[in-house]
C-alpha cells in the first residue's frame, strides 16, 4: 500500500521562541504547494517554543504539521520539569517523538517507558514517533538486528489497533546521529525492513500501514537515495532541519 512519507524536523535543544518563529516563517517560504502533495511534513521545536510556533502555524494557515520532542506518560501530577500529552494536544500538536536515543542513553529511558510514553501520546489523539537504534558497538558485534528487535518490540508492546498502525517508528543508528555519518541506503533499507518484519509478528496488517522513518544525519544530498528504498517512509532529520532551505531540500527529495 502507499504510505505518505513523513519528513520530521527535530530542532533539539536549539532556539529560542524568536528565532523559532522566524525558522518557521522562512520554511513556510521556501516550501511550495505541490511539496505537500507528496509528503507530510511536521517542526518539533523545545517546549519553551511550542506556543510561538502554534501560533504562527495557524495565523499563517501553515501546511505542516506541530511536534513535541518528548513528554510525560502520566496526564497530571508531582513531576517537576515534566510536560503532559495532555498539555501538548491542548496545543494542537500532532506529532510527538518517544524514546530518542538521546533519551535513552542520557536520561535513562527503557523500552517500557518509551511504550508507556507511546500509548500516552496515541491516548491523547497524537501520533507517537517512537525511535528505535543500535550503537556503533552493537551493530560491529553483530547485535544491530537483535537489539532493535527488542526495541520494537518493547516499546510498541502497548499499542493495539489503529494505535498501532497510525504510530511512526523512527530508525536512528546511534553512530550516524549528529556524526555526519550516514548509513548507507542499502543498510538503512536492511533495518527498516527488519523493522517491518518484526511489527508483523504483532499484528500482520499493521506491518503495511506503519510508516518507518530514517534518522541520523539526513540531508538534501542523501535524502532521495534514502527515500528511495521501499521501506523507509520519510525522515527524522536534526542538524539540517535547523536551516530552512535545508530542510526544504530534504523535503523536496523527489525533485533532485
Amino acid at each position: 500500500m502507499a504510505r505518505t512519507p513523513l519528513i520530521s524536523g527535530n530542532w533539539k535543544m536549539n532556539l529560542n521562541h524568536f528565532e523559532a518563529i522566524q525558522l518557521v516563517q522562512k520554511l513556510s517560504y521556501e516550501l511550495r504547494n505541490h511539496d505537500y502533495d507528496k509528503v507530510e511534513v511536521s517542526v518539533h521545536p523545545p517546549f519553551t517554543d511550542l506556543r510561538s510556533v502554534q501560533t504562527v502555524i495557524d495565523a499563517d494557515r501553515m501546511l505542516f504539521g506541530l511536534g513535541a520532542q518528548n513528554c510525560h506518560a502520566e496526564t497530571s501530577g508531582a513531576f517537576t520539569g515534566e510536560v503532559s500529552p495532555a498539555m501538548l494536544q491542548k496545543m494542537d500538536v500532532d506529532f510527538v517523538i518517544v524514546g530518542h536515543s538521546e533519551r535513552r542513553a542520557l536520561f535513562g529511558e527503557t523500552n517500557e517507558i518509551v511504550a508507556a510514553k507511546a500509548l500516552a501520546v496515541a491516548t491523547h489523539e497524537m501520533t507517537p514517533i517512537v525511535c528505535v537504534g543500535e550503537t556503533l558497538q552493537e551493530r560491529e558485534s553483530g547485535e544491530a538486528e537483535s537489539v532493535v528487535e527488542a526495541q520494537v518490540l518493547g516499546s510498541l508492546a502497548s499499542l493495539k489497533g489503529e494505535k498501532l498502525t497510525k504510530t511512526v517508528v523512527a530508525y536512528e543508528p546511534v553512530w550516524a546521529i549528529g556524526t555526519g555519518v550516514t548509513a548507507s541506503a542499502s543498510d538503512a533499507q536492511q533495518m527498516c525492513a527488519h523493522i517491518r518484519s518484526v511489527i508483523e509478528t504483532i499484528k500482520k496488517s499493521a506491518a503495511e500501514e506503519v510508516r518507518i522513518q530514517y534518522g541520523g544525519s539526513v540531508n538534501a544530498a542523501n535524502a532521495g537515495e534514502l527515500m528511495s528504498m521501499p521501506d523507509i517512509d520519510g525522515a527524522l532529520v536534526g542538524g539540517a532541519s535547523l536551516d530552512a532551505a535545508s530542510f526544504a531540500r530534504v523535503v523536496s527529495f523527489q525533485d533532485t
